[in-house]
């Protein structure tokens, strides 16, 4: 029997559901948030080595979109509003060559890095980067932009925020507008080859389009996750300081609007009365009563697991059946002694397009890439070791084998490089698809909960006609990061989904 009743009701403490909690609560609503594991945070949460030296498990720098940071008043509880200065963006090359990398047009040593691979790309880099920004913030407003439920459009309500959206494109120019265009369908390799000429710089650039991605530089739209990684990035290279602030300041603003957060609390299903949403049942029995539920975990589990099949329309459960979930990538974070050797910034492991596109070829076929795209970043004595590609479902053997083979090479191929790192090891914790699944609840290992693909963005995110962020379910809402605006750390799919609630409530 129910016992409480709240305004609100979001499961899923991740940034998402505290993003659309403190929207929700700000203006007075009750709300509760409910979360499984033992500390808030999602997939920002903190980890720790056994002699306590934490770090991010998941997501070396990620930033919420600075109009969330402004609106949630989050400066006041630790999180600055302002954008950090560019980091570098190191690809390391055969031979212990670096190119170093900074997302500025008139950089100078980045300027004369490029020169020394090409001159025609060193002058081409101001204009790029000026482009990236442009496509960037058109990207940014889209995200910003409520979806239209296609083919049904609400002219009278949604018609003045689309027509916003098209006057933002136009008033890119006229050669933008249609480099923005194109590049959303575009393989970074065709996109990469239109800007530049060197190969070690198409090749660098193309690894931030595939990036949390089961996806290779020849695949159609990485011209588009070029563009969102860069967004979310504010550039090439992760912000520097991690991304654990995040989270501490997102509950902080909660408790200080009166929201409600609840730990150790795993919903088990989403009670629904005659298509209607009424609160949630927990794991232990217990039953919380709510005019609104709001869930932060993937589309599907979303869906199919926390409401179930019988209560939602057999067409819509198989198109939630169908999302597209398919992670490809492990984390293997290494506690040292310091000696390490890697120098700091962002480093990439991606020598030319082909090495890119070979590593995913072993993800298509269900096997750990033997010469995998690594991505490194340090933070003090850690060094985190980005690895794709690891699928989730493996053809052969399972994960508590392919675990060791993982550490071992990403070991072993940062070796020629960094001959000091395998020596300074003191502990090794790395996370394989299952556990990204088991215990951050990305299903099927996506960091993004859903494929950032052609098919699943914008108007067909998560699922066609219903990218709103409603359900077939009244009062029952989608505010994780399968959602439009999605992927990646930003906040976006959290502040639309609570816009649109207060919207129609």
């Amino acid at each position: 029997m129910a016992t409480e009743r709240y305004d609100a009701i979001v499961i899923g403490a991740g940034h998402n559901g505290l993003v659309a909690a403190n929207y929700l609560a700000r203006i007075g609503n009750r709300v509760l948030v409910l979360e499984r594991r033992p500390e808030a945070g999602g997939q920002l949460a903190p980890a720790a080595f056994s002699d306590g030296t934490r770090y991010d498990p998941l997501h070396a720098g990620g930033q919420l979109r600075p109009d969330i940071v402004r609106a949630l008043g989050l400066a006041k509880h630790g999180l600055a509003a302002s954008a950090r200065a560019p980091a570098p963006y190191v690809s390391l090359l055969p031979g212990g060559e670096r190119l170093v990398l900074v997302a500025e047009p008139g950089h100078t040593d980045t300027l004369a890095a490029l020169k020394r691979h090409s001159a025609r790309d060193a002058e081409r880099w101001p204009e790029f980067v000026r482009f990236m920004r442009a496509a960037a913030r058109f990207l940014d407003a889209a995200y910003s932009t409520p979806m239209p439920r296609l083919p049904n459009v609400r002219w009278a309500s949604e018609g003045s925020a689309l027509a916003g959206l098209a006057w933002k494109l136009r008033r890119l120019g006229r050669r933008d507008m249609f480099r923005v265009i194109r590049a959303f369908s575009m393989s970074a390799l065709e996109f990469t080859d239109e800007w530049f000429e060197s190969e070690p710089v198409k090749a660098a650039i193309a690894a931030l389009a595939i990036h949390g991605h089961t996806l290779g530089s020849m695949s159609a739209g990485t011209g588009y996750t070029l563009i969102h990684n860069f967004l979310n990035r504010g550039g090439l290279a992760h912000a520097q300081g991690g991304s654990g602030g995040v989270a501490a300041a997102l509950v902080a603003a909660l408790a200080a609007n009166r929201g409600t957060l609840r730990t150790d609390s795993a919903v088990e299903r989403v009670l629904v009365d005659r298509q209607r949403a009424t609160g949630v049942r927990l794991a232990g029995g217990e039953e919380l009563e709510a005019a609104l539920v709001l869930s932060g975990a993937d589309p599907r589990t979303s869906l199919l697991g926390l409401v179930g099949a019988r209560e939602l329309p057999p067409e819509f459960v198989w198109q939630a059946g169908s999302i597209k979930l398919r992670g490809a990538v492990a984390k293997v974070h290494a506690l040292t002694n310091g000696r390490h050797g890697l120098p700091d910034g962002t480093l990439v492991l991606a020598p030319d397009i082909k090495y890119l596109e070979r590593a995913f070829d072993a993800a298509k076929y269900g096997e750990v890439s033997a010469a995998p795209y690594l991505e490194i970043t340090t933070a003090g004595s850690v060094v985190s070791i980005h690895f794709q590609f690891a699928p989730y479902a493996l053809r052969h053997g399972d994960w508590d084998e392919a675990r060791a083979r993982v550490e071992r090479l990403a070991i072993d191929t940062l070796k020629p490089t960094f001959p000091a790192l395998e020596g300074s090891i003191r502990e090794l914790r790395t996370l394989t698809p299952r556990e990204l699944e088991s215990e951050y609840g990305a299903a099927e290992g996506d960091l993004n909960h859903g494929q950032l693909i052609l098919d699943q963005v914008f108007f067909m995110r998560p699922i066609p006609g219903w990218s709103d962020h409603r359900t077939p379910v009244d009062g029952f809402w989608l505010c994780g990061s399968g959602g439009h605006g999605g992927g990646g750390i930003s906040g976006a799919c959290g502040r639309n989904a609570a816009r649109a609630v207060l919207k129609a409530t």
